[in-house]
């Protein structure tokens, strides 16, 4: 970025003395006409002799504004220099979830590229108010992912593999390793991670809190990192990955249902999530969500429930809804090969 310069030494001591810039280059050095400066992740040349003009730099500080003040101040060649944190506090809204669902079949054209090339379905176009959104995301041609080493300002935020398979690699969690169907992983806030390649059709079920969250990049990080470290915490979580070849099925809390742990309650401390199917033993099912906040995904087969219109609401594979607390499934029909992806807050 160009600024003007004059007068010049005033200027070059404002931005090194008061706003700690450093000086990368002069010219010429008998009678300095330019002078360029670096801080603050900027680059600026002052040009003594270009016609002044009224401009305004906004810095990003990481500590409390480095003790400096808030307010607004003026540099010696009229430069009006602002000031804001770099990271600002993390809000995270309240619960405001409703009954809500989308459906596979009338979302089949509602699909959006986003970060790398990704396509993605909105499953919770209300975004429960700002504190949950949760993405159906799709791959459709395998190979190389052309993504870089990145990072979310998230509460929450965990990956489900629907289909296909992924190759990913995570700070300090060792080498990269293949996301298989059926497979999950909580990303802890802050994490560094990066996608590295996929096959054909990969899908994945990706939620994340709070709805409206920034992606940073990392430039400076290569993964994987040289050390292992599975018990650092990441903003007070932990990395976990579930294995579903490894896992093992138990009683669910509601009649009928068996229910595979995906780990991410222990690791997360906030949120549980399960995949739910019929016991094999069979007998009649329920479902209650007493959570203020739950989500679920149709991994296969169908169910549906009545309403108070004394209709038939239907979830299919690949439909998802959200249930206030409270919220129960009067009539509950469910098909033998029902697969349910539940995360609970």
């Amino acid at each position: 970025m160009v600024l003007p310069g004059a007068p010049l030494d005033a200027t070059l001591r404002f931005f090194t003395d008061a706003l700690g810039f450093r000086v990368d280059a002069v010219f010429p050095a008998d009678d300095p006409r330019q002078v360029v400066i670096s801080g603050h992740g900027l680059r600026l040349r002052l040009d003594r002799d270009l016609d002044p003009r009224p401009s305004t730099l906004r810095l990003e500080c990481r500590d409390d504004l480095d003790g400096r003040a808030r307010e607004p101040i003026v540099a010696p060649n009229a430069t009006v220099v602002e000031f804001g944190l770099a990271e600002a506090p993390l809000e995270v809204p309240e619960h405001a979830t409703r009954l809500e669902h989308t459906r596979a079949a009338l979302d089949g054209a509602r699909w959006v590229e986003g970060r790398a090339g990704m396509l993605y379905r909105d499953l919770i176009p209300s975004r429960c108010g700002g504190r949950f959104i949760a993405s159906h995301i799709r791959i459709p041609e395998g190979g190389p992912v052309p993504d870089y080493v990145h990072y979310h300002r998230v509460a929450f935020q965990m990956i489900y593999c629907r289909r296909g398979w992924v190759r990913v690699v995570y700070e300090d969690q060792g080498p990269p390793f293949v996301l298989e169907a059926g497979d999950c992983v909580l990303q802890p806030p802050q994490i560094r991670h990066r996608v590295l390649e996929c096959s054909d059709g990969l899908e994945v079920i990706e939620l994340g809190c709070p709805a409206l969250h920034e992606t940073l990049v990392d430039h400076a990080l290569t993964l994987p990192t040289q050390e292992l470290r599975p018990e650092r915490t990441f903003g007070g979580q932990l990395f976990t990955r579930h294995r579903a070849s490894e896992a093992s099925w138990e009683p669910w809390t509601t009649p009928g249902f068996a229910a595979r742990d995906l780990g991410i309650q222990r690791a997360s401390r906030r949120a549980a999530a399960h995949v739910l199917r019929l016991r094999p033993e069979g007998g009649d099912a329920a479902l209650t969500f007493p959570d203020a906040f739950s989500f679920a995904f149709v991994l296969r087969g169908s169910l549906s429930w009545s309403t108070s219109a004394n209709e038939r609401l239907v979830l299919a594979e690949g439909d998802a809804a959200t249930f206030p607390a409270g919220q129960t499934l009067p009539g509950l029909e469910v098909s033998p090969d029902l697969e349910l992806l539940l995360v609970r807050e």
